[in-house]
């Protein structure tokens, strides 16, 4: 079951690093660091936030707090206007250190215990917390680019109006267990 559940997770990560990375292929420099409103954070920021959560979390995950004391999470959260090479080189950075740790598991680690900010979990648990922060701040960078782009947008799911055309190739198809992101 464990291993099983590592597989499967890890298609859910490279999912949303996908649905993200796709996001930032098609914005320009200036449309990363557009900002929404007074109250929001351009992609850039929210990149930065991911970035450094990933650093954070992932680093010396069995030997250290995932809140770490070089960590400033305020610091993630002002915007300021950032090159799309930078954005990108966070983006990897995150991502890299993620995957290096999680590859690294085995079904055995899902079980011990390690602490965020002093609260223990399992790492299984920590992996869907994490899952689910992920998937909502890549969540927040599809939202943004895809009001930047307007028409321009190249959709990263089913676009609309296409959705008989879309699950008719599916129906045409004999059943299967697959992960949905096998045919993306």
């Amino acid at each position: 079951m464990e291993l099983a559940y590592l597989e499967n997770i890890s298609k859910e990560f490279n999912y949303y690093k996908s649905l993200g990375e796709k996001t930032l292929d098609q914005l320009s420099e200036p449309e990363i660091n557009f900002i929404p409103n007074p109250e929001g954070n351009s992609i850039a920021t929210i990149v930065k936030h991911l970035s450094g959560n990933m650093l954070s979390r992932w680093t010396n995950l069995f030997h250290e707090d995932g809140e770490k004391s070089w960590r400033n999470r305020d610091q993630e959260f002002i915007n300021k206007k950032t090159s799309k090479k930078a954005v990108l080189d966070d983006w990897n950075a995150g991502w890299d250190c993620f995957f290096n740790t999680f590859n690294q598991l085995s079904e055995t680690d899902l079980h011990t215990i390690i602490y965020i900010r002093n609260q223990g979990h399992t790492v299984l648990e920590a992996l869907n917390r994490q899952l689910a922060h992920y998937a909502y701040h890549v969540g927040q960078l599809v939202f943004i680019g895809k009001f930047i782009k307007n028409t321009d947008w190249k959709s990263l799911s089913i676009p609309k109006g296409k959705s008989t055309d879309f699950n008719a190739s599916k129906f045409s198809n004999k059943k299967s267990k697959t992960h949905f992101t096998e045919d993306l």
